[in-house]
């Protein structure tokens, strides 16, 4: 499970590869792109959703929190891990069906830290929620 993008493959083809873990697959997350620059995945409303039929926000965050550790993991290349220290999340509109789709932008990228924004928006491209997730890159442990 290296963290680093063999020349011979793509972002996107690296976090396929290494999988997005078992609670990700579980809620349907879907890669569509994937780079240090810009990392896009979906998860469908259906599933994922509060007793009352709106998607849970702890689903918005594991969207969010998948995006950002596997954007900061590719950054920090071989022999490192990224891990997070720090999530928050700020809902401003409910999505009750379809998909919702989260875009993944670096903030900072640096030898230590790294932080990332997430915009999850439904299909109509309206804003559900806004993630940051802070990771801090140590060295990964010996195998």
């Amino acid at each position: 499970m290296s963290s680093t993008t063999p020349d011979t493959t793509s972002g996107l083809d690296w976090a396929k590869q290494r999988g997005m873990g078992a609670l990700a697959e579980k809620m349907g997350i879907e890669w569509v792109e994937f780079s240090v620059e810009r990392s896009v995945a979906t998860m469908p409303v259906e599933g994922n959703t509060q007793p009352v039929g709106l998607m849970h926000g702890g689903a918005y965050v594991v969207l969010g929190e998948s995006l950002g550790s596997m954007a900061a993991n590719l950054y920090a290349g071989s022999g490192k891990l990224a891990v997070g220290i720090d999530i928050n999340a700020t809902h401003t509109r409910s999505a009750t069906s379809g998909i919702v789709t989260g875009v993944c932008t670096p903030v900072h990228l640096g030898r230590s830290l790294t932080v990332h924004e997430i915009a999850v928006s439904d299909e109509q491209g309206r804003r559900c929620s806004t993630i940051r997730i802070t990771n801090m890159i140590k060295d990964a442990p010996a195998r």
